[in-house]
């Protein structure tokens, strides 16, 4: 039990900046990526920058949130934090593309503690009465760093240097970790059995070769482009499966497993992880993918596309502060209600629009849908931790955010590479039924050549249309068939059953006069 009251606002504003520094991260580095292949070279290496953080990141989820409930949140949350700034500061002295993919990995240990962590020290120090509201607030940080990163590292990689969206990590952190340090109070007592480093080993190499797998498919490497269907790739899924595997009988053996299997017998439990998972999977395609279309489509610069995603993020912030606000009011099954039908009508409406579509209209199915996922936010790592006792909350708070960040990883690939197909075919097809036939698209240049307002209009305007609209169809088509997942989302939601957060009333006791 943590035994602060009187400076419990420090603590939360250290967490908060832990949250924003640490969700924030790879969406900064996405955008200044193209700055950092042009001075660095490497143009062969730069998915590992992305890949070696991710991998390190969910490998250590589950690991750390176990071993905060062994041994205590304070000493991990703080462990986290450090590796995190050595990394960030490491990475901003790299000098090569494989120097900063090891930085990463370092970057990426400390992250896989910071989330899971921050997230179940909320839940120790507030009573479930107060909860929500802080689980909200939490979310809309989570949600407002999502959308703040691609702009902050637009603005930093143009006029200062990518180096920086490195170094501005380190004041936001040591901020973070100073008021943790004081203000944080956390009761030495925390029982020690035996760490499972049987099921840890091997979760973390089946972690690293399903990611690794997923982020190497179909992308060029060494001169090759790595087929699905290659031997490195199949490899890396069969050592993904026998480890899996080993890992689920290990669990089975161990006196403190990593991951609590029986956890997933209770249905509130279990439906969490499976919508966290399914609303990792289509959330992520709508932040990757509404930029390019606002570039590709209307035209316009980075910074512009960035900026679009602001109504999203202001609709994420709305829906996680009411959702976390209403927890207490009725059962978190009610609750999603709301979350996914808003979330699937906000959905279904991007997938209609075209280049014709008006950017208003845009706007308001951005807010809609962002409110929609935002609403989740609080409630489902809340739901994971319902009713469980204290040295179970970083397990179960960990395995939500593992699921999460699964989803996103399995989402953009799988979501990511049927619109790169879509768009091929779709242009494919459009230059074939050209009239006069045989025109071909290398005729004209690459139609990356859109997001370059300069090579754009330099493009003639009937292969624009073309190009544009190929872009446009492929878009809204991967939209549609996320409306497969959310369809499952749905099912998950009535499967969660009635539970709410129970509220006890404190007895007052009267007064007696002598």
């Amino acid at each position: 039990m943590v035994q602060q009251n009187k400076h419990i606002n420090f603590v939360v504003a250290g967490l908060l900046l832990a949250i924003f520094m640490s969700a924030m991260d790879n969406t900064i580095v996405a955008t200044a990526m193209g700055s950092i292949v042009a001075d660095l070279g490497g143009v062969q290496q730069f998915v590992w920058v992305t890949s070696a953080y991710m991998v390190a990141v969910m490998a250590g989820m589950p690991i750390f949130g176990k071993l905060s409930d062994m041994y205590g949140r304070k000493r991990f949350f703080v462990f986290g934090l450090t590796v995190f700034l050595v990394g960030s500061a490491l990475c901003g002295l790299a000098q090569s593309m494989v120097q900063l993919s090891i930085y990463r990995a370092i970057q990426g240990i400390g992250g896989g503690a910071l989330m899971p962590i921050a997230f179940t020290i909320v839940f120790d120090i507030f009573p479930p009465e107060k909860r929500g509201k802080m689980t909200g607030l939490l979310g809309a940080v989570f949600g407002l760093s999502s959308v703040f990163g691609p702009l902050l590292g637009a603005y930093i990689t143009e006029y200062i240097s990518w180096h920086w969206i490195f170094y501005v990590n380190v004041p936001i952190g040591a901020a973070s970790l100073f008021l943790i340090l004081k203000y944080y109070k956390e009761s030495p007592s925390h029982s020690k059995p035996r760490i499972d480093w049987w099921g840890a080993s091997t979760l973390v190499i089946a972690v690293v070769a399903l990611m690794f797998a997923l982020e190497l498919g179909g992308k060029e490497m060494g001169g090759r482009v790595l087929e699905w269907s290659s031997l490195p790739i199949i490899s890396l899924f069969a050592v993904f499966f026998i480890f899996f595997i080993v890992f689920l009988y290990a669990e089975t053996k161990a006196s403190e497993p990593i991951i609590s299997f029986w956890m997933f017998k209770r249905r509130l439990f279990a439906s969490s992880q499976i919508l966290a998972f399914l609303y990792g999977a289509t959330f992520i395609s709508l932040t990757v993918y509404i930029p390019i279309f606002v570039q590709a489509v209307y035209g316009g610069s980075a910074t512009s596309a960035g900026l679009i995603l602001t109504p999203m993020m202001l609709g994420s912030v709305a829906g996680s502060s009411i959702g976390g606000i209403f927890q207490t009011k009725t059962s978190y099954r009610n609750l999603m209600v709301i979350s996914i039908i808003t979330y699937a009508a906000g959905m279904y409406l991007l997938s209609t629009i075209s280049p014709d579509t008006e950017r208003w209209m845009l706007t308001v199915f951005m807010v809609l849908v962002g409110f929609g996922v935002g609403f989740s936010f609080p409630l489902l790592p809340t739901a994971s931790i319902h009713n469980l006792e204290v040295h179970h909350r970083g397990s179960a708070n960990s395995t939500n955010q593992f699921f999460r960040s699964l989803g996103m990883t399995l989402g953009i690939t799988i979501l990511g590479s049927i619109q790169s197909k879509t768009f091929a075919s779709k242009l494919e097809q459009s230059f074939a039924d050209a009239p006069g036939g045989g025109i071909q698209m290398g005729d004209f240049g690459d139609p990356r050549e859109i997001f370059e307002p300069e090579q754009r209009a330099q493009i003639p305007d009937f292969v624009l249309d073309k190009i544009v609209d190929a872009m446009s169809s492929s878009i809204t088509y991967m939209f549609l068939l996320s409306l497969i997942p959310i369809a499952l989302a749905a099912a998950a939601v009535f499967y969660m059953g009635g539970e709410r957060i129970e509220i006890r009333k404190r007895i007052e006791q009267p007064e007696v006069s002598e």
